[in-house]
């Protein structure tokens, strides 16, 4: 696997669960259509696989 994965924001978090609010707070995800570069981890993946109905993710 590579070193890293590319997240876009592509759907705004207002009006959806804190939880989720929280998880797109800890990648990174702050704006609409904002993209981070992240390590590829398990911890990562589970954070992404949670929010994945909002996020474009690219390898």
């Amino acid at each position: 696997m590579t070193d890293n994965i590319k997240v876009t924001l592509v759907k705004s978090g207002i009006g959806k669960p804190k939880k989720i609010r929280q998880t797109l707070k800890g990648l990174g995800l702050t704006k609409l259509n904002k993209t981070v570069i992240l390590k590829n981890n398990p911890a990562i993946r589970g954070m992404i696989t949670k929010v994945s109905f909002m996020v474009k993710v690219e390898i």
